[in-house]
């Protein structure tokens, strides 16, 4: 793998599978009481982390879908956008009824993943892809062991489990591309540099700034969330918003 690649992983950091730091150092404080169980500092930021990997994820899929030089790319571009539009279902439905304020724009580190990208094209833009997105779902993917397996809170339950089987589609199909370098991005995976908490962190929305939606593709084949079962009528249908599709 050529020096450019190492210099791209190097500069990623844990949790840049997200592009969010943690709000409060004490994961486990309970902030609220719902009819759905506890919600902890931990489950806000998950359910904020996923909405933010999408708003990045999304419109990568869709230069990939561009600019992919390779069937297994453009491949993983699908899977990318039809994941995620549904993931992002899901976190409009819980977040008001958890009362958790989400992003309409990805962390100024995430946003530089899609500027770096959009700028490449060819086999560079193939490798790059497929590396930057393997080292970002691979860390992501013990986060949401972790929030699985000690939430309290019926609906981020839910989600984790939503979550799980997207983020390990995701990193099945970039490695079906034949271009990670797992050396470099196990290693960057594990021993991460660190960055400026402000370049890690979305923005909150403006008041009354209509809310982004990522756009089902027409072909999707995930599903968003049934929550039905867990004492959840219809969504409402969202706000009149800028759609990113």
């Amino acid at each position: 793998m050529g020096g450019a690649m190492a210099v791209t992983l190097i500069a990623l950091a844990y949790p840049s599978m997200l592009g969010v730091s943690t709000v409060s150092s004490d994961q486990s404080r309970i902030i609220a009481n719902t009819q759905w169980g506890p919600l902890t500092e931990g489950d806000r930021d998950f359910v904020v982390r996923v909405r933010a990997a999408g708003l990045w994820e999304y419109p990568l899929g869709q230069i990939g879908l561009q600019k992919g030089s390779s069937p297994a790319v453009k491949t993983a571009s699908e899977h990318l956008i039809d994941g995620h539009a549904a993931l992002d279902v899901s976190c409009r439905k819980i977040a008001p009824l958890l009362n958790i304020t989400i992003p309409n724009v990805a962390s100024p580190q995430q946003e530089g993943f899609v500027t770096q990208l959009k700028a490449e094209s060819g086999k560079q833009f193939d490798t790059d892809f497929a590396n930057i997105l393997r080292m970002t779902h691979g860390s992501i993917f013990n986060s949401i062991a972790k929030i699985r397996s000690t939430t309290k809170n019926s609906l981020v339950r839910a989600l984790a489990d939503q979550a799980n089987d997207t983020v390990l589609d995701h990193i099945t199909v970039m490695e079906k591309t034949g271009l990670v370098d797992f050396d470099t991005t196990l290693n960057t995976q594990t021993n991460p540099p660190k960055l400026p908490s402000d370049q890690l962190t979305p923005p909150n929305p403006p008041a009354g700034q209509p809310q982004v939606v990522l756009t089902a593709p027409p072909t999707e084949t995930s599903t968003p969330l049934d929550l039905s079962g867990l004492g959840v009528g219809s969504a409402p249908a969202p706000s009149p918003s800028p759609t990113t599709g």
